[in-house]
Parts: structure tokens; sequence; C-alpha cells
């Protein structure tokens, strides 16, 4: 793709069994996606393209090959604590394997490729996870005197503040110390992956954002910023920061 074109930004799907009283029914997983993260990129000067989990062992790479930027997008399922060495406590919600092993890869191919990646809730998990990180299976077990995460009720406008460390790129991109974020999670970041760094915390002290010291732009947010970029120009500015990155970084190859 030349530079005159949009840069092709690769965003992951949901799978979503089809259930019928309570039970799977045998037929195929459906792909889906919320329109709030094609909108955020189209906005921002991307073209979305959505990456579906297929199984295939070499998806991920020709995938990566194909696209100029990589959002891990967020999702109401948990990754398995196999992942991080964990066994599972009882609070642990729905699993997704096919979809956590295809965005693992993905993100590990990326990382390798230093193509500038996105992780929106729990993608920010994932990119900590593959990058050797671990989490918290659940805030309320395992940290009973956080704060209230999941607060889904408020997700279109906001749900606590956040810190944002000075000096990093989180930091320079916002231009604020402090942020309103949604928050509709219940696990969280715990030991930090290969190379990545905290850029904002919780008032409670749980880490909200994470990013890479070794690559051009690696960046997870714990909140959906999708969600709020249409009417908040701080949370647009992650997506446009994004964009430039992707297009910039596709120049110089």
């Amino acid at each position: 793709m030349t530079s005159n074109h949009p840069p092709l930004i690769g965003i992951t799907a949901d799978l979503y069994a089809a259930q019928r009283n309570g039970n799977r029914t045998g037929q195929e997983a459906s792909l889906f996606l919320p329109q709030r993260y094609c909108r955020a990129i189209e906005a921002t000067g991307g073209l979305p393209v959505v990456l579906p989990a297929t199984g295939s062992a070499i998806a991920p790479r020709r995938l990566i090959e194909r696209i100029d930027g990589l959002v891990i997008s967020g999702g109401n399922f948990d990754i398995h604590p196999s992942f991080y060495g964990e066994k599972p406590i009882k609070q642990i919600g729905a699993i997704k394997h096919e979809r956590t092993e295809f965005e693992l890869e993905l993100t590990a191919w990326a990382l390798r490729r230093d193509l500038p990646l996105l992780g929106i809730c729990g993608g920010a998990q994932a990119i900590n996870v593959a990058l050797g990180g671990s989490l918290y299976q659940d805030i309320a077990a395992q940290l009973p005197d956080a704060g209230q995460h999941q607060k889904s009720a408020r997700e279109d406008t906001g749900g606590h503040r956040i810190q944002i460390r000075r000096g990093t790129q989180l930091e320079s991109i916002v231009k604020r110390r402090t942020l309103e974020v949604n928050t509709t999670h219940h696990q969280a970041v715990k030991r930090l992956g290969k190379g990545l760094v905290v850029n904002a915390t919780a008032e409670d002290g749980l880490i909200e954002g994470i990013e890479s010291s070794d690559h051009s732009f690696v960046l997870g947010v714990q909140w959906h910023p999708e969600r709020l970029a249409a009417k908040n120009l701080h949370q647009r500015k992650i997506f446009s920061f994004f964009i430039s990155t992707c297009k910039r970084l596709r120049r110089a190859t």
C-alpha cells in the first residue's frame, strides 16, 4: 500500500458460540466486532479491517505482513491463566481459547515486526501476557481493598480518574496527567511483561495503562477509548497518534 492511501488497521474480532437455553447448539461460532472500533479508526484517518480467528497456524503471520497497524480489541472473556503459568481461581470468567491463542500469536508477530500495536481493555492484558506478564484473575477476590472497576452502566461516560505518569508516551499523546476513563473490567495487569512500563494507574494503584520501552508504539489501555473518542478530544488523540505512527513507520519501510 502506498503512502497516499490510509493505513490499513487490523482489528481482532470476537467469537460468539450460538446457544439455546443456556447450552451450545453445536452450530459454528460467529465472528463479531462492535462498530465503535471501526468508527474510531476511520475518524482518525485509518482504514479498518476485521481480523478473524480462523484456527490457522499461518494466518497470524500472513495477516501481520499485510497491515500497517494492529488493534487487539476488548471482549467479555478472560485469558486462561495457563497462558501465564497459573491455575484458575473460582472467580475466573468465560474463556475463549481460540481467540486468545490467535491474539497472542498476532501480538507476538506484531512485536517482532515492530508494528504499531494498540491493546484495548482485554487487549492490553493480552499484550502483557504475550510479553511474559501475568494478570489478577479477579480484582475483587485478589485485591479486596481495590476500588470498583466494573462500572458498565457508565461505559459511555466514565467511571473513575486515572493518574498518567510523567515522561511516558501516553502523557505525550494526551498532554495530561489525569484523565476520566470508563471501566468495565474485573481483571488487571499484575506482573509486567518484558520491556513494558506502567504509564497510568487508578487511584487505588491498579495498573490502567502500559507501554513498551523496546518498540516504536506498543500501547495498552485498560479502558475503552473507542467508546469515548467521538466526544472526548483526549481519548481521540490516542487513535490519532496511533494512526499517525502507522503512516510514519509505513513510509520509513
